[in-house]
């Protein structure tokens, strides 16, 4: 997508230098910072400490990261290490895990000689399939939108939660794929951007939508119910973190609730995910570990102060008890469909199978 009119991509591999070059998304919005990566240790802070967000980018760092870790050396201890530590970076968003299991395969059967450039190409190899199963993504919910414009007839408002754009992915994003995909197209988009709290996720989603130009307006989260009641929500777009067999969502925290409210106002919710966040192996989303986050996010308010500088202010005591679940699982019959790169499909294990034939064969 657009940084200053400019296509630009969210991570930079650089293999002559055996490093990655990444936006520092703590720092957006209000500041565009990009980061070089060179250690494994600095590949696994960048996903702990959401430098990098979003399942697909997740996944894709994670891959470089251990491309970068076999950079001092690649034997089988070594490369063991480096997976461990990246695997418990995140629990919660099932990419990270995927891509993983992935270079691990790959490399494991090579001799140790042979596993670095390997590495590189093959956590290449994810990054690019990650920004064409994006562009599908959007090209098929395109074919939403339009339909829900003929049905309207004016100018489409779509309403998405967290981030599931350009900034969580190598480029397009999930949710935001048919909508940078529409824009494009011409179509009269509008975009409600919840907040997300205690992250703030929807700052960086405003922040992208900006730079892409495309119109959107920023809402408090629990402004979603009145708006969906007043008639000025069309379509609800997430993203998701895993995606289990049975077609339960796990997503932000928040996901959930929005989900609650498009059936109680009978507006469409749509979940836009590619194959490597559905989770075969996990029969439902009661299963989903669901990753609990520091009280700090949650007691601290994090912004610019009166004279512009980064600051963070306490809205509660250091004593105060909060609970900060990062996600939350919508099930699957609260979901209208699916948008993968294959296609539209309901949230269900039959229909998703039928997307993925080739699981039932593994």
């Amino acid at each position: 997508m657009n940084i200053d009119g400019i296509p630009t991509h969210t991570l930079r591999a650089r293999p002559e230098l055996g490093a990655i070059d990444i936006i520092d998304q703590t720092r957006l919005p209000h500041e565009l910072h990009w980061v070089r990566v060179s250690t494994l240790d600095e590949a696994a802070h960048a996903i702990r400490g959401m430098q990098v967000r979003g399942a697909p980018l997740i996944g894709a760092t994670a891959a470089y990261g251990l491309a970068i870790a076999l950079g001092s050396c690649s034997d089988d201890a070594h490369l063991e290490h480096a997976i461990d530590t990246l695997w418990a970076t995140r629990p919660t968003a099932v990419n990270l895990h995927w891509a993983l299991t992935r270079m691990s395969e790959h490399l494991t059967p090579l001799a140790p000689a042979a596993r670095l450039q390997a590495a590189w190409a093959e956590a290449k190899a994810i990054a690019d399939e990650d920004i064409a199963q994006n562009l599908a993504i959007g090209q098929h919910g395109l074919g939403i939108l339009r339909q829900t414009v003929r049905r309207h007839g004016t100018r489409l408002n779509i309403m998405t939660h967290c981030n599931a754009g350009w900034l969580a992915t190598v480029d397009w994003g999930t949710a935001l794929s048919p909508v940078y995909t529409a824009y494009d197209a011409g179509l009269p988009v509008h975009v409600w951007v919840s907040e997300t709290r205690p992250r703030n996720q929807g700052l960086l989603t405003a922040w992208e939508l900006a730079q892409h130009g495309v119109p959107h307006t920023v809402i408090a989260d629990n402004a979603a119910g009145i708006l969906m009641r007043e008639g000025k929500v069309d379509a609800v777009i997430v993203g998701a973190d895993r995606i289990a067999a049975n077609g339960d969502v796990a997503n932000k925290v928040g996901t959930y609730l929005k989900a609650l409210a498009c059936a109680d106002n009978g507006i469409p919710f749509y979940v836009a995910a590619p194959r490597t966040t559905i989770d075969f192996d996990l029969t439902e989303g009661s299963l989903i570990e669901i990753e609990e986050r520091h009280g700090d996010e949650f007691r601290l308010v994090h912004g610019l102060d009166a004279r512009g500088v980064p600051s963070a202010l306490h809205q509660l005591p250091a004593h105060e008890a909060v609970a900060n679940p990062a996600f939350d699982v919508t099930p699957a019959h609260l979901i209208t469909a699916i948008i993968t790169e294959r296609g539209v499909c309901e949230a269900s294990k039959e229909a998703l199978l039928a997307f993925y034939p080739e699981v039932a064969d593994d």
